[in-house]
């Protein structure tokens, strides 16, 4: 039998299973980064070469010298080999903790795997586009920007510890040229004060991560810290620049053949903004450039703990936020158009968490074309104070980037605003008349010449004029006539926690005085919050709801109805506020979602936010008329 199967006979040597497509995928994909091990193509070329992993790992340089004067291996698989065991050297003498620094060998091979996977993509025979739909070009590109990561984490942590602050310098066997970056942080500032690695990065309470593939490792700079903390108020000056951006980094080495990049010792790191670059020129194509758009916005929310600063500043037991800050997402851009979000009461920046991260993460359209600002303002003061202080707080903050209003940014706003942020919203694009002077009481009998006095001093909260820089508006959950809620007992007995600013009362109190004795005698005086202003029968709310939005503004209402039901519009409700009072007459859209009152993260609201944008863009391209 044994001499029948030798090969006079049918014997099968060779036996097969069909494995399920999922598990053979996973097999194909398999690397040192995502599975721990060396990938099945890099076994191939090892064992083409006449070697095998075990040997590799144990003498790695006699393995790499063997793969090099394989006739077999073509360049591809002999580079593409090479990036994956030299990564994987590298893995095995890195701390865990990526902000520790790495050796000298740990970076060399760091580099060196870059430089092979660098090699494979633009020196080989085929290009890049050829191999579009292989396996192992997604993974050699894998290998460069894990790499890249870990060796650009090496170099800025010793930039930045001040020993080696003139460039050109010599580490690990390679010499560093001057960096090149378009990421730019304040006047003449390039070098971040932190940089960390994006990819690593997940976030608890934010519902989708946004990044783009392609070439380089994704980081979240940090910008240099100023005099005054980015949180605290700055007097004179209610805009905040932003502190965290989105940075896509790569290792570039010199030469413009194979034998010139595998023979250089010199390497240039490179920053790039993936919001201003969606792809970078490499050696006379045009490469996807990697981005991550959440990291740098999960970051800043979850440093600034904006929250528990507006619980507290809510009912009288935080200082800080005392006035309105202008909280600029991106560096300002003359040449994209601006919007402007605005929360509800007791909430703060958090309440974008969502809808934020979906407008920059998601559309391509709205990230380039788009920058957004929010503000983030005391809930407990009155609804006209903080219209008046919002609108100063945007002025101010235009005054600063665009004096003259001539840029692109500072004409066709668009505002959002959320609940009481929809009501002050609506305000910002409306005209007052003399329609919300009865909202304050005054004595028959209360004189004339205090009467004027007291008039000079309300007059900049109760008579204003819309503001000409915005043409669209969008209210979502927006209790423009109030809201029963509000005079309720669970709405009472928070309105009895709130206590008013204490610096702006303060600072009013000639005013305050005088409206407490102009208040007539039967009537106690009591200077209304913002919950009071939030009732269906407070007199300032009742008569704010019948001013005339500006002719030349486009409005929109994104309404919920929690029961989701169809009885009549008139009867539902978000839990909160009532239809009836979210809904304007003259609006160019009006979407009803089943949602809670938190209508700014349902996924209808938040598509809708994104067409309206986008017929906002396509109207902008026009020529600018109305008001502007």
């Amino acid at each position: 039998m044994l001499f029948a199967c030798s090969g006079l006979s049918g014997c099968a040597t060779v036996n097969f299973r069909n494995d399920l497509h999922r598990n053979n995928s996973e097999h194909q994909r398999a690397d040192v980064l995502n599975a721990g091990r060396i990938s099945s193509a890099t076994r191939l070329s090892l064992i083409v070469a006449g070697t095998n992993e075990t040997e590799c790992r144990e003498r790695l340089a006699w393995c790499l010298q063997k793969i090099s004067g394989s006739e077999a291996l073509n360049d591809e698989m002999r580079l593409s080999a090479q990036s994956e065991l030299w990564l994987d050297n590298a893995i095995s003498m890195s701390p865990d903790n990526a902000d520790k620094l790495t050796s000298d060998a740990a970076l060399d091979a760091y580099v060196q795997s870059a430089r092979a996977a660098y090699a494979y993509l633009f020196f080989t025979r085929r290009t890049p586009e050829s191999r579009t739909f292989e396996i192992r070009q997604a993974q050699v590109v894998g290998f460069y920007n894990y790499a890249v990561s870990r060796a650009l984490v090496t170099f800025f942590n010793e930039l930045s510890s001040g020993n080696r602050r003139e460039w050109g310098y010599q580490r690990a066997g390679w010499k560093w040229l001057r960096p090149d970056t378009d990421v730019v942080f304040g006047p003449d500032q390039r070098v971040p004060s932190e940089l960390i690695p994006a990819d690593g990065l997940s976030f608890k309470g934010m519902r989708s991560d946004y990044r783009r593939d392609g070439l380089g490792a994704t980081f979240v700079a940090v910008a240099p810290k100023q005099p005054q903390p980015a949180n605290q108020p700055v007097a004179g000056q209610p805009w905040r620049q932003p502190q965290f951006f989105p940075l896509t980094g790569l290792l570039v080495f010199p030469g413009e053949s194979l034998d010139e990049v595998l023979g250089s010792d010199q390497v240039q790191v490179v920053g790039k903004d993936p919001y201003q670059d969606e792809d970078i020129h490499m050696h006379e194509r045009r490469i996807p450039l990697a981005g991550n758009f959440t990291a740098p916005y999960g970051i800043w929310l979850a440093r600034s703990k904006f929250n528990r600063e507006s619980k507290f500043a809510l009912f009288g037991r935080d200082r800080r936020l005392t006035s309105p800050r202008v909280l600029v997402m991106r560096p300002f851009d003359p040449d994209r158009l601006t919007i402007v979000m605005i929360h509800g009461l007791a909430s703060s920046p958090d309440a974008w968490i969502d809808a934020a991260n979906a407008m920059v993460g998601f559309d391509t359209k709205i990230r380039r074309k788009y920058q957004i600002w929010q503000v983030f303002y005391p809930t407990n003061a009155p609804i006209a104070v903080n219209r008046k202080e919002i609108q100063d707080a945007l002025e101010a903050t235009l005054d600063h980037f665009d004096p003259q209003r001539t840029s692109r940014a500072s004409r066709n706003m668009v505002l959002i605003g959320h609940s009481m942020g929809g009501v002050i919203a609506r305000l910002l694009v409306s005209s007052s008349d003399d329609k919300l002077w009865d909202a304050i009481p005054v004595r028959e009998d209360y004189p004339q010449e205090k009467k004027a006095a007291l008039d000079e001093k309300l007059r900049p909260y109760l008579q204003f004029e819309p503001m000409p820089e915005v043409t669209r508006a969008i209210f979502l959950a927006a209790p423009h006539r109030g809201s029963p809620f509000a005079h309720m007992t669970l709405g009472r007995f928070v309105r009895s926690l709130i206590r008013l600013p204490k610096e702006w009362v303060d600072t009013n109190k000639t005013a305050l005085d005088l409206m407490r004795e102009a208040a007539p005698h039967d009537i106690p005086f009591r200077l209304p919050t913002s919950v009071d202003n939030l009732s269906e029968r407070d007199p300032f709310v009742r008569a704010a709801s019948s001013l005339r939005i500006a002719p030349w503004v486009k409005y929109h209402s994104i309404i919920g109805n929690e029961a989701g039901d169809n009885r009549p519009l008139q009867d539902t409700s978000d839990g909160i506020v009532p239809y009836w009072s979210s809904h304007l007459d003259g609006a160019d859209s009006e979407l009803i979602v089943h949602s809670s009152h938190g209508v700014q993260e349902n996924t209808d609201a938040m598509l809708e936010i994104r067409r309206i944008l986008h017929v906002h863009l396509d109207a902008t391209a026009a020529p600018a008329s109305g008001a502007n």
